[in-house]
């Protein structure tokens, strides 16, 4: 089952930034033995395709940590993000690590099952990520933004990184993550009755 947790792991991960976990496969394939990718995901490693990941990451990097570019930002991600958290499973649980030997063994009848469960993983993270943001907006006039991106970000390395090296922290990760769900909704309905209210005595 490690196939999994590292699958769902940089899914997760996607889901917050979408070229971070494919970038950390990458680097991590080429320059070190964390990770061997399958033939069929070897143009991970290719120094053009690291190179154009990077660059679109700087890009994501500096879009979300701005007030309003933020969410035109997560609009445009709303199709990058899935794709990539279905591109990260799919390398991630088809790869061997230190901690998975055989990973052909789990997908192996069915290669589109970890591309459909990675994207719908990513949109998951995503949309909680999505619907967060203008909560953090409201309540901080805009300044935890740039504190929120970063805090995603570097969650997402984490989640990334211990998705390749020791998958079976990625429960904790999706612990977190299954917290700050119930967080983003209860502070939506608070700021949904607030308004309400205002509207009704104002």
């Amino acid at each position: 089952m490690f196939e999994v947790l590292t699958g769902t792991g940089l899914a997760a991960s996607a889901g917050l930034n979408a070229y971070i976990p494919l970038l950390t496969m990458g680097l991590l394939a080429r320059f070190t033995g964390a990770i061997d990718l399958p033939s069929g995901w070897a143009w991970l490693t290719n120094g053009w395709t690291l190179a154009i990941l990077a660059l679109l990451l700087a890009i994501e990097v500096v879009a979300d940590k701005v007030p309003v570019v933020d969410h035109l930002n997560d609009a445009v991600q709303t199709f990058i993000r899935p794709t990539a958290g279905g591109l990260a499973f799919g390398a991630g649980s088809t790869a061997e690590t230190v901690t998975v030997t055989d990973p052909g063994s789990f997908f192996s009848s069915h290669q589109w099952v970890p591309i459909v469960a990675g994207a719908v993983i990513a949109l998951g993270v995503h949309g909680v990520k999505a619907a967060s943001r203008p909560v953090v907006n409201a309540t901080t006039a805009g300044v935890g933004a740039p504190v929120a991106s970063t805090a995603e970000d570097i969650s997402s390395v984490v989640m990334s990184i211990v998705a390749i090296v020791l998958p079976v922290l990625v429960l904790i990760g999706l612990g977190v993550l299954l917290w700050a769900t119930f967080w983003v909704v209860r502070k939506r309905r608070q700021r949904k009755a607030a308004v309400e209210t205002r509207q009704l005595f104002g």
